[in-house]
């Protein structure tokens, strides 16, 4: 695996020509939650088929990969055929399942699945020699190597993004903190404010009413919070560091992060200090949003 950060989407096409005709192969990859490579070949070329999968597997940890080899051939005459033995048995399951004999719909569903109609050059199997095999093989090896490059390059500028949301959020961070620094002052105008109101401040001791001012503060104390933002955001620079299959770390980090940023909110006594907490979510969001291309 390489050691930068990569993208899961990306685009690639390789083509070439030999006397047999020209051939293409292209490439598309997308987010996908593990990875999931697809290669549609024509008939007679399947052990080329494998070889894309394989070079695939070696590279890639996730994404949805859609892969496509097209073949014209010299000569040819574009023809398409129907596996009439696969049609048949597909129709006995159907009749056995639903109990009733397929209709034209039904029909036209199940020549839909891959095998049953095949579609390209009348003479393409006649041309899947061996030199013909290899060389599309070297195709794909060079098509997924370019897949790579391209998933690499989107990667760097997702670094590079990431990068700037983790510095944002060490600067708000370090902004909580110093309006973290007002609370216990806050909460002690405000609890003597509340007791003015309800006129009760003849009827609280000094001593009960410090105890209520350092329950509140202690409530109020976000030092571990400000503590486990700025751990969560060496461990991203460190993510980002590592390179390799981290998107799913990043999106965990991400719920961290969120997590610790409610939190911050829910026990702040000033305006700024929640609105520094606002910020820090907004700056999650879309730390998360562009985590999610990770590999």
């Amino acid at each position: 695996m390489s050691a930068r950060v990569s993208s899961m989407t990306g685009f690639a096409r390789v083509s070439g020509e030999a006397d047999w005709g020209s051939w293409a192969i292209e490439a598309k990859s997308v987010n996908g939650r593990s990875l999931d490579v697809r290669v549609n070949v024509p008939g007679g070329f399947e052990e080329v088929e494998r070889a894309i999968k394989q070079a695939a597997s070696k590279l890639f940890a996730r994404g949805n990969i859609q892969i496509g080899l097209r073949i014209e051939v010299s000569g040819g005459v574009e023809t398409l055929s129907v596996n009439h033995d696969a049609l048949q048995q597909l129709l006995r399951a159907f009749e056995k399942a639903s109990g009733r004999a397929a209709d034209l719909g039904a029909i036209a569903s199940l020549m839909g699945i891959k095998g049953v109609v095949e579609t390209g050059q009348s003479s393409t199997r006649a041309v899947a020699s061996e030199e013909a095999v290899a060389a599309l093989q070297a195709g794909g090896d060079d098509l997924v190597a370019q897949l790579n490059a391209a998933r690499l390059e989107e990667g760097a500028a997702l670094e590079e993004m990431l990068s700037g949301y983790l510095a944002e959020m060490a600067r708000v961070v370090d902004e909580a903190e110093a309006l973290a620094a007002d609370q216990p002052k806050l909460l002690k105008a405000r609890l003597e404010k509340q007791l003015a109101e309800l006129d009760a401040s003849d009827k609280v001791d000094g001593e009960r009413l410090a105890a209520e001012i350092a329950l509140s503060v202690a409530k109020a104390d976000v030092r571990e919070e400000i503590d486990r933002l700025r751990a969560h955001i060496e461990s991203g620079r460190g993510l980002l560091k590592q390179g390799a299959p981290i998107g799913r770390k990043l999106d965990f980090l991400a719920q961290e992060f969120n997590r610790e940023a409610n939190t911050l909110c829910s026990k702040s006594a000033s305006l700024d200090l929640t609105n520094a907490g606002l910020a820090l979510k907004g700056l999650v969001d879309q730390f998360k949003e562009q985590a999610a291309n990770v590999e």
